[in-house]
């Protein structure tokens, strides 16, 4: 069985502020990733080896793009992407009733009084 049979994959674009080295002009880019979230259950037809890898496997997204274009009209000039990571995992969200909000947000944030 094959890694990608453990994800549900889609594309999907976030932007980013980052700084034309050309010009030094700041902006927002938007980056392609594909985003790779772990199936709730094994496939069926995994073995004992399989079932060890699903276990230890988490969600995480890759970055599409390397190249961006500069949004400056002078410059438009073509530059790396640098400073963003090209594999990155994802947070798995918690999900719970309305009463948890304030013990989610202190995990979340690492604030001990809330107010």
């Amino acid at each position: 069985m094959e890694e990608r049979d453990f994800f549900d994959e889609r594309p999907e674009e976030r932007t980013h502020t980052m700084i034309c080295p050309h010009c030094g002009q700041a902006g927002e880019y938007q980056l392609n990733w594909l985003v790779r979230r772990k199936k709730q259950q094994i496939p069926r037809g995994a073995d004992e080896r399989d079932r060890a890898r699903f276990a230890k496997a988490q969600s995480y997204m890759v970055r599409r793009d390397d190249l961006v274009g500069c949004k400056n009209i002078r410059c438009r000039k073509r530059f790396e992407v640098t400073g963003i990571q090209s594999v990155a995992d994802l947070q798995e969200a918690v999900t719970g009733p309305a009463e948890n909000r304030a013990e989610r947000i202190k995990a979340a944030f690492g604030r001990r009084n809330l107010g």
